[in-house]
């Protein structure tokens, strides 16, 4: 580490001699690289966080490129009568769809969907029966006519024997029925509630076209005035599409309020840390006799904040300019990282700065000082930064963007912060030594601390040891958070929203799969594999129901012929002497939909009916659609569902993927928990190589090394007694524990071998308060997303805290206990 020192020396010498010019260039280009910066945007989409060329991901992108993506916005208007909710849809309808949106020169809405024409299909229902529901419902028809004649006889005695098999039946053929022939108004059972549809015109990432689109709206339904329609009459309007605004906001709000609280914190500390500490020093030196006044000293509080806060600002700037460049977007993940490099960067600032003091408090000048502390702690920094930067960088080798994506931003903040601590926070020294803002005194025994060995050495290893063995012993208990729905914001008014419209059209269909075949005839051999996987699937079957529209809607003459032979003998049958009078629901709808005798097509059918078989083009497409019988909100589930239909391999050897964002993000959980060990095992072998590269030691590498591993020893601990589970978002953060908390034992190990034997005590008096100043505003960095209202970033928030808390107390207690034990034995070799 000392070659790249010496290498830029020149560059600290620049500092010196030409403060202004150097700094002047850098702020520039920190306001070029922040004003790309301040372009970036924050995806919310978990299911992007997987690699592009991912099967499931390349299937989803095929779907959205024939289907397309669009998401609606929901109103739901309430009230007790049926007529008054309709007569005040079709004054909304019209009005809504005339929104006009200046920004966009366009209207807000480019169509409605409101009512469904069921009259044609009502009649001719079995001609998109599949061929399966065709023979079902013949064989239920020749049972009931058996039935009937049965019970023509004088002897007839009913054993009650297949009444369960024929109430089945009756069951599948009436939801067979309500999915080809729904109800004519988007309305609950009991009609009080109606739900329409609007397709807007704008992205919806698009975060100002939103914003607006509500205001507006919500000024539209104000000017109708819902209560001159009913005087009991609510109307909400959103769904998914709001929540999408809702979920953006709040992000955007908890990095804001995490900066604020965090940064705050942080410059609080900072600047209560060095004032306490420069006037004490200055108080106990020979020439602190009084020629500045303590208000001398508390006028200069901000003085270091600026002196490390420039810099480190300078830094984050570049990094969020380059990140601009290389991702061009931010994920929920690294939308908070500002504030986080802003608690890991200033680290490197306060032991620069704090040993600067040191040296100046020693008599040396500026020009001294600086070449000192470069050459002196600069190595110790160096190394620090180094091994986080590649700890971190190790990330950017996951398929998993969360961890790729993390570590780029994550290593190159921190890389950036310490060129600039090493090589632009030197030149505001010097400018602020010039104006004699920086107070200094001569003070010999702030540099002869007594020679004190580290106290209870030999019991403080032997107690740390036994609970890092406890913690082992349990640790099987550590669990894993699959049910992603409590690691997402809830949001009141969405609640309340899905409470009114989830009551309307409640089915059990929800969050389908689809394939995309390339053929007519794969798209049977699909149904029929996938048939083949749900029936040999009993243990924990994850598959509602199949459907394709080629099962359902006959695509050549033959198919044709034999779909009108088979509604031929239902209607052959339905005129059966013994059931043609009879007075029942179920064979009155069949006589109306068994009236089909010619061939249809497809511009007969209606679009509710055939929209999600139908390609942006208006082509019939070769669509597998497939529903879970599961809830995908549990990880588990979501990827027991993956397992089963992600990848389908027919007999021809073509494999296919299915596509849905539940199935990419089920994808994306699967590759976190698998790539997750083998991230952190390879953090650890990175540490470890730069450890041995620097102290040229085994034996000092494995000490160095202590600290991040009792420390995530004991976070498991603390895991383990609060009940805390780990997620696919604190997850990320395991590395970035493992590259932050080594800072500390290489810090100390660093200053106690420049210091030699019986010193630990003397450098815990120095060092010892900078790591700890420096893991602490580290901590509060972090310790801003506690109180983020997204408990995925919460959880990241309260993980690093404890990680880093817990690497900063091995850090000061069971190393230097360790060190001065092995030091008793002779056992330390410098």
């Amino acid at each position: 580490m000392k070659f790249f020192l010496q290498k830029l020396k020149p560059l600290l010498k620049l500092n010196i001699d030409h403060p202004y010019l150097l700094l002047f260039f850098s702020i520039l280009i920190a306001i070029t690289a922040g004003y790309f910066a301040s372009n970036l945007k924050v995806d919310t989409d978990i299911a992007n966080l997987l690699p592009e060329d991912h099967p499931n991901v390349l299937a989803l992108e095929q779907l959205k490129e024939n289907v397309g993506g669009e998401t609606e916005m929901q109103v739901a208007i309430k009230s007790p009568s049926f007529e008054a909710n309709k007569a005040f849809a079709e004054v909304l309808i019209p009005k809504t769809l005339e929104l006009y949106y200046q920004r966009y020169q366009d209207v807000y809405f480019k169509r409605a969907e409101y009512t469904k024409n069921t009259e044609f299909i009502q009649n001719n229902a079995l001609y998109l029966a599949s061929n399966k529901e065709l023979e079902d419902l013949t064989k239920w028809l020749q049972d009931e006519i058996q039935q009937a004649k049965e019970e023509a006889n004088p002897f007839y005695f009913d054993l009650g024997d297949e009444e369960e098999e024929e109430d089945n039946r009756a069951e599948n053929f009436q939801e067979s029925y309500n999915t080809l022939v729904p109800s004519e108004y988007p309305v609950n059972e009991d009609s009080t509630i109606m739900v329409l549809k609007f397709f807007p015109t704008g992205s919806k990432s698009d975060i100002k076209y939103l914003e607006d689109m509500f205001v507006t709206y919500d000024s539209l339904i104000t000017a109708l005035n819902p209560s001159s329609y009913h005087p009991e009459m609510e109307v909400q309007f959103g769904g998914r599409l709001k929540r999408h605004l809702e979920e953006l906001t709040s992000i955007m709000n908890d990095v804001i309020s995490s900066f604020a609280s965090g940064i705050g914190s942080v410059i609080l500390l900072v600047m209560l840390y060095f004032f306490i500490k420069k006037y004490l020093h200055y108080r106990k030196g020979n020439n602190g006799e009084g020629k500045y006044s303590v208000w001398s000293h508390v006028i200069r509080i901000p003085i270091p904040v600026l002196i490390i806060g420039i810099p480190l600002l300078i830094s984050l700037l570049w990094t969020f300019g380059l990140t601009y460049f290389y991702l061009g977007m931010l994920n929920t993940m690294t939308s908070v990282l500002f504030v986080i490099l802003f608690g890991l960067g200033i680290d490197y600032g306060i032991h620069y700065y704090a040993r600067y003091i040191e040296l100046r408090s020693g008599g040396m000048n500026v020009e001294e000082a600086i070449y000192a502390t470069n050459e002196k702690t600069g190595e110790a920094i160096l190394v620090s930064a180094f091994t986080t930067a590649c700890a971190l960088y190790v990330l950017m080798f996951a398929d998993f963007r969360g961890f790729s994506e993390f570590g780029f931003i994550s290593g190159t903040g921190i890389m950036l912060a310490l060129f600039t601590m090493l090589y632009v926070l030197p030149s505001l020294l010097v400018i602020f030594e010039r104006f004699n803002l920086i107070l200094f005194s001569h003070d010999e025994e702030f540099h002869n601390i007594s020679q004190k060995r580290y106290p209870f050495a030999r019991s403080i290893v032997i107690v740390g040891l036994i609970i890092s063995g406890v913690v082992i012993a349990y640790s099987g208990n550590l669990s894993f958070q699959y049910d992603t729905g409590k690691l997402e914001p809830k949001f009141p008014e969405y609640e309340k929203f899905r409470a009114v419209a989830g009551q309307v059209n409640d089915s059990n269909k929800r969050n389908p799969a689809y394939i995309i075949a390339d053929s007519n005839d794969e798209v049977e051999m699909l149904v029929a594999k996938l048939n083949e996987i749900q029936e040999q699937d009993t243990v924990s079957p994850t598959i509602l129901s199949i459907e394709s529209l080629q099962e359902r809607f006959p695509s050549t003459e033959e198919e044709e012929d034999e779909k009108l032979e088979a509604i031929a003998r239902i209607r052959g049958l339905l005129k059966d002497p013994f059931i043609i009078d009879r007075d029942d629901e179920d064979l009155d709808k069949l006589r109306r939909a068994s009236r089909t005798t010619e061939p249809l097509t497809l511009d007969q059918i209606p679009d509710y009916l055939k929209s999600r078989f139908i390609t942006k083009d208006g082509e019939v497409g070769r669509f597998v659609i497939i529903y879970p019988s599961v809830g995908l909100s549990d990880g588990r589930k979501s990827i027991a569902f993956k397992d089963d239909v992600g990848e389908v391999r027919l007999e021809n050897g073509k494999t296919y993927h299915a596509a849905s964002t539940s199935i990419v993000a089920a994808s994306m959980l699967d590759l976190m928990r698998t790539e997750s060990p083998y991230m952190v095992g390879a953090t650890f072998i990175i540490i470890y190589i730069f450890m041995v590269f620097t102290f040229r030691s085994f034996r000092w590498s494995v000490i160095a090394m202590l600290p991040i591993a009792v420390g995530l020893l004991w976070m498991f601990g603390i895991m383990l007694i609060f009940g805390l589970q780990f997620n696919f978002y604190n997850l990320v953060v395991l590395p970035a524990i493992l590259g932050i908390g080594v800072d500390s034992g290489a810090h100390l190990a660093h200053r106690y071998r420049d210091e030699g034997k019986n010193s630990m005590w003397a450098v815990l008096s120095s060092t010892g308060q900078h790591i700890t100043m420096g893991s602490f505003t580290t901590m509060l960095g972090f310790a801003g997303l506690i109180f983020a209202a997204h408990p995925g970033l919460q959880s990241l928030g309260v993980m690093a805290v404890i990680g880093i808390g817990m690497t900063l107390l091995t850090s000061i207690t069971f190393l230097p206990a360790l060190i001065q034990w092995l030091e008793d034995r002779n056992w330390i070799r410098f």
